[in-house]
């Protein structure tokens, strides 16, 4: 997966200079030329990086910077600033404002393209981001929630997501069909996150077909539920028409028997700050996962949330 980045600059000819090298290096380019339109273009595209010129009317580069840190669908995005100020005071502001780093204007394109990479390579690095989705990875979803926990009067729900009969997938189509599913899971957890206008919203990889979302509390069954009904819709995609249409897969085992085994389905488990209070992000994936083992429990794509008060998981 080609590794995005947003180009931000109201200078047509600069952002054109940098989208033709970006692309020509191999990066997935978009480009927006007004800065109010960043952030939302930035929730859609869901960039690694953001090249973002500081002096564009409506809304300075600085404000963009600011609200790009504030959304968990942008927060662990790069950011480079661009700009024709060079003192140290213009620097330190835009250090300070969440820029992972500042390139005055004019600049070498060979000495761009370099700080973009090592960018890049550190924000994976830092993230502990997956290698195939790209999402963050159990030291960043454990963060989020520590956050969240500490936060007085935070009211948020942990969505644990798991795939069922994924191994009987991935023994019958091979680990590149395997990973093809989990990023299309990826990607469908996105869009529906990408739906839910108030905060927290963040998605994390935990590993193998499994998949942490954090939403507010009020909305985590509306998530949970079409959740499972998309993943449901997309499921047909992701086989061969005879295998489809035969209802099942053929697996042989280690004993040589052949085993039809279901398809792919997803389980959800919900931990919801709003019926009861966790003092650790542990405790709170212990419950999340305990209700993803119980709703692993029922046939087909489903989701159970926890609503006991008060009780500990041991």
């Amino acid at each position: 997966m080609n590794e995005r980045i947003l180009i931000v600059d109201d200078e047509a000819d600069i952002a054109r200079l940098l989208e033709l090298n970006l692309d020509s290096e191999g990066f997935d380019v978009e480009v927006v030329t007004d800065a109010l339109s960043a952030l939302p273009h930035a929730i859609s595209f869901r960039p690694d990086l953001v090249l973002l010129d500081v002096n564009m009317p409506d809304m300075d580069g600085l404000a963009v910077t600011r609200a790009l840190r504030s959304d968990a669908l942008t927060a662990a995005a790069s950011i480079i600033l661009l700009t024709a100020k060079a003192s140290m005071d213009d620097r330190l502001v835009g250090l300070a404002a969440g820029a992972d780093d500042y390139i005055t204007k004019p600049f070498d394109l060979d000495e761009l393209l370099s700080r973009v990479r090592a960018a890049l390579r550190r924000a994976s690095q830092l993230r502990g981001a997956s290698p195939l989705t790209g999402l963050p990875g159990n030291f960043e979803i454990l963060r989020q929630l520590q956050v969240l926990i500490d936060a007085e009067g935070s009211s948020f729900a942990l969505v644990h997501a798991d795939l069922d009969n994924f191994k009987a997938y991935n023994d019958h189509y091979g680990f590149v069909r395997g990973d093809q599913a989990i990023q299309a899971t990826a990607d469908l957890l996105l869009e529906e996150l990408g739906k839910v206008v108030t905060r927290p919203r963040f998605l994390g990889h935990v590993g193998g077909d499994d998949f942490a979302l954090i939403v507010p509390a009020a909305v985590a069954e509306e998530v949970a539920e079409a959740v499972t009904c998309r993943f449901d819709q997309l499921v047909p995609l992701l086989y061969e028409p005879d295998d489809w249409q035969r209802g099942s897969v053929s697996v042989v085992g280690r004993d040589g028997v052949t085993r039809e085994l279901p398809f792919l389905t997803i389980s959800l488990g919900i931990a919801s700050s709003a019926t009861r209070g966790f003092t650790s992000p542990v405790e709170m994936a212990a419950v999340a996962s305990e209700m993803k083992q119980f709703a692993k429990q029922h046939v087909g794509s489903t989701w159970r949330m926890d609503r006991r008060r008060g009780d500990r998981v041991g």
